[in-house]
């Protein structure tokens, strides 16, 4: 008996200006999740590496090019992803400079949130999960701004 199983990974770029941290979020254009906010991310093609994956699905959703990347966690929940299982690996990145992010792919929309991230705004997936822990990898907790 074999189960389909997918490999992706997602890319959560910090920003960090004067006192505030933002996190870089993409709007959907496909189901599952069609219009939410997400993490950018994909998946892992035969013969790429996960660095190098993360950094192609950014790239190609978003046009931002990061090469230092520190891996955060690994999701593998058995219903993270409506579609099958599917096992992410996250990486981050914190940026002193805010680039410039262009929606193209699988992006509709580009935005830089600030953190926390407003109630209003709900996460696609667990990347509500994967931020968070993301910000505890990154040790950068102390510096988010809860007023």
């Amino acid at each position: 008996m074999s189960e389909d199983i997918s490999i992706t990974t997602d890319a959560v770029v910090f920003h960090k200006s004067n006192s505030d941290i933002y996190v870089l979020l993409i709007r959907r254009k496909n189901q599952p999740f069609k219009d939410a906010w997400a993490l950018p991310g994909g998946f892992l093609e035969p013969k790429e590496t996960l660095k190098y994956a993360c950094a192609r699905e950014l790239e190609e959703e978003t046009g931002l090019r990061i090469k230092n990347w520190t891996q955060t966690g690994i999701y593998d929940d058995v219903k993270r992803d409506p579609r099958k299982r599917i096992i992410s690996i996250a990486f981050a990145s914190l940026l002193t400079e805010r680039p410039i992010a262009k929606a193209a792919d699988d992006a509709k929309e580009v935005s830089w949130e600030i953190l926390p991230i407003k109630e209003d705004i709900s996460l696609a997936f667990d990347h509500q999960q994967i931020i968070e822990d993301a910000i505890l990898k990154l040790n950068i907790q102390n510096e988010i701004s809860y007023t």
